[in-house]
Parts: structure tokens; C-alpha cells; sequence
């Protein structure tokens, strides 16, 4: 778990930049009562959408197939995450889950204003799109200062070690 820190603090500066920077999207209900999604981006390699959840709003389990993995990232408090056959889980502001191909999953807002979430999905078929990820926080994080961090990201960029490979 460990040697994926460092990826996912990358990521984290990718979402950062692209939450930032792209135009508010138009918010579409899912099946669930009170849960929606809003399409930040939507490419042959990966797909960003940010999950808006009102308070006690649960999404139910579900599962992605068509994604090689995905990342599941709160952007408030009060998201708990649920995997298949485990107890839910509380998440923390901004620490990300890594969820493999098919993994069924649920989320809920246990808190009492609205929480959001950003779900980065890396298609199927697409190995360069992590590298490209990576690429593009490495320009944001260029800005940082923060050295080591930088350096394992270009070492993974170049080895190819890095989630879902």
C-alpha cells in the first residue's frame, strides 16, 4: 500500500486542477434517491465525474466493468464507502480508494449537508492514460516544491509501475 502513496497524492493534484479549472457541469439524478453525478470529463482513456450525495442519501451497490480500475475520492466528510461483503468504511477528506475492475461498492452521506465525491474511472484499453494523469499533475505539482514526491512520480511515469499495471 505503501509504494501507491506517492501515486495517489499525484492524482490527488490532477483531480485538484481539473475540479478547478472545468466548467460546472450540469448535475444528472441517478436511480437513487438523492444522489447525483456531474461528467467532468469524458475520454477514450478515463472518465471524472463528481458524485453530489444529499444527507442520508445512500448509493446502492453497484460495480464497473467497462474501467480497468477506478479511484473513489471524497471531497467532503461524511462519505462512508461499502465493498461487497465488508463492513462500510468512513472515509476522510480526500483520502482516495482504489477499486479493481468489477468491485461492487456502495457509498452513503452520513452527514448533515450535502457531500461530494470524484470517481476517476481508467478505461479499459488504454494503458497511456495513467501516464498522461501523471504527467499532468506533475505539471501542477511543479509549483510545490515538493521534490521527493516529483521524483517518484516521474520514476513510476517511467517504469510503468503504477496502479493498474
Amino acid at each position: 500500500m505503501r509504494k501507491r502513496a506517492p501515486v495517489y497524492a499525484v492524482m490527488m493534484a490532477l483531480l485538484w486542477c481539473v475540479s478547478t479549472f472545468a466548467q460546472t457541469p450540469a448535475v444528472v439524478p441517478t436511480q437513487d434517491p438523492g444522489v447525483a453525478r456531474a461528467p467532468l470529463m469524458d475520454r477514450a482513456e478515463v472518465r471524472i465525474v463528481r458524485v453530489e450525495i444529499q444527507p442520508g442519501a445512500v448509493r446502492q451497490m453497484h460495480k464497473h466493468d467497462d474501467v480497468r480500475f477506478h479511484l473513489f475520492i471524497p471531497l467532503t466528510t461524511g462519505v462512508e464507502l461499502t465493498l461487497s461483503g465488508a463492513k462500510a468504511v468512513a472515509l476522510g477528506l480526500g483520502q482516495p480508494y482504489f477499486l479493481e475492475k468489477g468491485t461492487p461498492h456502495g457509498f452513503r452521506n452520513t452527514g448533515t449537508s450535502v457531500a461530494m465525491a470524484l470517481e476517476v474511472f481508467v478505461k479499459d484499453g488504454a494503458p497511456a492514460a495513467e501516464r498522461e494523469a501523471l504527467g499532468f499533475a506533475l505539471a501542477k505539482l511543479s509549483a510545490d516544491g515538493d521534490i521527493a514526491l516529483k521524483a517518484d512520480a516521474r520514476r513510476l511515469i517511467r517504469s510503468g509501475n503504477h496502479p493498474g499495471n
